[in-house]
Parts: C-alpha cells; sequence; structure tokens
C-alpha cells in the first residue's frame, strides 16, 4: 500500500518588485502566478528550501487557517 504524501500550504503574501531575481525565480518555480494566491504543495525537502529562501515574501498556513479560509 502506498503511503500518501505529506502537504503543505503557503500563501505568497508579498511582492517581488525590488527583490534580487533568484528570490522572483524562486516564488515562480514554487508554481505562484499572482500575489495573494495560495498553493498547497508537497512537503519535500527540496519544497521546504525553496521555502525557507523566500520565507520573508510567503505565509505557512496552519491546519485551522486552511479550514476557515
Amino acid at each position: 500500500m502506498k503511503k500518501t504524501e505529506s502537504t503543505i500550504t503557503v500563501k505568497w503574501i508579498r511582492s517581488v518588485i525590488g527583490r534580487p531575481e533568484n528570490q522572483g525565480k524562486t516564488i515562480r518555480g514554487l508554481g505562484f502566478k499572482r500575489l495573494h494566491q495560495t498553493l498547497t504543495l508537497p512537503d519535500r525537502p527540496a519544497i521546504r528550501g525553496m521555502i525557507l529562501s523566500v520565507n520573508h515574501l510567503v505565509e505557512i498556513l496552519e491546519e485551522s487557517e486552511r479550514k476557515n479560509g
């Protein structure tokens, strides 16, 4: 039986305008298209590292916040 992969929900809250180019590429690499977008991503070390490099631009939503909107 296959184990289900855990996920992490991330919201993009700050613009990349005026930030280094690599931070904009990281935001796009995570899959964000527009500001204030919320994505549910697989909880893998690579994804965690990308989130860590732009943690001042994104917000990790807790389980209770996901249910309440």
